[in-house]
């Protein structure tokens, strides 16, 4: 086991180290392409980097591990028995469907070991299985609930319809799909593509869901309502999104619009989406909801006092003065380099990071933990990934939400989506942690992989 409590001399060592290992070639062998279950590529030893301290948080990081060869940007959950579930696309097409779907197959791994061993969760005959990108959560009954991430246009106005799949044996296996609805006002499905250019009539489920004292379920959709025409520049056919809050008070049969999280023509490329809630539980701000959501460039945050009747105004949130704005720190790595046939300058918009994809948790001591990923910059990330704050990263709060002050680098330079989760193992604050290595093309390798973290405090 390792500790971030190194000394200066210590850690620039380390940070050299990484530098140095992310630019090796082996870890780059196309072998690492092949199935999970198949040949297991060497890992690449990421030394975890503390960029922002806190003297009274100490962490100790597990070994990492192979969770899903050519698996990327993966979501999890880790049930009340210990059991880690997780689910990542793979470079192979889905089965065809009449209703729409993710344009990647979903492959879903089980650990019942801390995540020594995965097997792959078998999948119905002709069957896509559920893209539990839109949530997934056991209730204090037991049961797991698991949301298929796209809402279509309901039977009426104003309505949504999703499917929902449920396990009552800790996810040995799983039934479903059970139609869901969801009554959003002003609802507009139309008029937008995906961020991949391709038609998208349909809303998103994300991350997740949360349950309430009284039982009642809250989770986040990010789409539009009527009116929400500002265009993306992200892709020319993709408008920018809101987020939304939706309650259910039958386990998830049915949504009802709550409240709109955030919206802002102005905000980012993409306005706001990849939206993660968590409440917090201790504290004199017990029963406060923190959302963060994703831009487009940098990452904005708020909250609701109210149960999410009312928000705060959405306001960006740098962790440890990681300004994805601070082009001049990379202009020069991009000096040669084209995008869509034009060469980039030092003031091209094209040098501007990401933060992508945010994961929340509470621990049961009341430790708020946040995972998310910097893409520097956010799109030539994948065309030169060296610079240093390209990656995957923790950071910790011990004042419920309300200040980050202590931040952990994952990962280094290397390859990755930036995608990553986050969960509590059945041990008081201890993490385990995954995230990816590779890009789509997977010419240099891709699998999904993760770790423990203790927390000390």
């Amino acid at each position: 086991m390792q500790t971030s409590n190194y000394n200066n001399s210590r850690r620039k060592f380390l940070q050299a180290s990484s530098l140095l290992i992310a630019g090796i070639p082996l870890m780059r062998m196309k072998g690492f392409a092949t199935p999970f279950y198949n040949q297991t590529p060497a890992l690449p030893n990421n030394v975890p980097q503390t960029v922002l301290a806190n003297k009274r948080v100490k962490l100790e990081f597990g070994k990492e591990v192979m969770v899903m060869n050519d698996g990327l940007q993966p979501s999890m959950l880790c049930t009340r028995k210990g059991t880690l579930i997780v689910q990542a696309q793979l470079p192979k097409k889905p089965l065809p469907q009449k209703r729409i779907y993710y344009p990647f197959a979903m492959s879903t791994v089980v650990s019942r070991d801390g995540g020594e061993n995965w097997n792959e969760f078998p999948l119905k005959e002709n069957d896509n299985g559920v893209d539990f990108e839109g949530g997934i959560i056991q209730l204090k009954d037991g049961i797991i609930i698991a949301l298929e991430t796209y809402v279509t246009p309901g039977d009426k106005p104003d309505t949504g319809a999703g499917l929902m799949y449920t396990s009552t044996d800790d996810y040995r296996t799983l039934q479903g799909p059970f139609d869901i609805t969801f009554d959003i006002p002003n609802a507009e499905f139309y008029g937008s593509s995906d961020d991949g250019g391709r038609p998208h009539v349909a809303m998103r489920l994300h991350r997740r869901i949360l349950e309430l004292p009284n039982g009642d379920l809250l989770t986040t959709i990010y789409g539009f309502q009527k009116g929400d025409d500002a265009p993306s520049d992200y892709q020319p056919n993709m408008k920018k999104s809101r987020v939304m809050l939706f309650k259910s008070k039958n386990k998830g049969k049915h949504w009802n619009f709550v409240s709109t999280v955030a919206v802002d023509r102005a905000v980012g490329t993409e306005g706001f989406g990849e939206p993660v809630i968590v409440r917090v539980s201790k504290g004199p701000k017990a029963g406060r909801l923190i959302c963060q959501m994703r831009t487009g460039y940098e990452l904005y945050s708020n909250h609701s006092d109210d149960g999410g009747k009312t928000w705060t105004k959405a306001k960006p949130l740098m962790y440890a003065d990681i300004d994805v704005y601070k082009t001049v720190d990379w202009a020069a790595m991009f000096k040669d380099i084209k995008r869509k046939g034009v060469l980039v300058t030092p003031d091209s918009k094209e040098l501007i990071g990401a933060v992508v994809d945010p994961d929340l948790i509470e621990t049961r001591s009341g430790i708020v933990v946040a995972a998310f990923g910097v893409r520097i910059p956010a799109k030539l990330c994948w065309t030169i990934p060296t610079h240093p704050w390209n990656g995957n990263y923790l950071a910790f709060s011990l004042d419920h939400g309300d200040t980050w002050s202590h931040v952990t680098r994952l990962t280094s330079g290397i390859d990755t989506t930036h995608y990553m989760c986050v969960e509590e193992t059945m041990k008081n604050n201890e993490l385990f942690v995954v995230y990816d290595f590779g890009h789509w093309n997977g010419k240099q390798g891709r699998y999904t992989y993760g770790r423990k973290v203790k927390i000390s405090v």
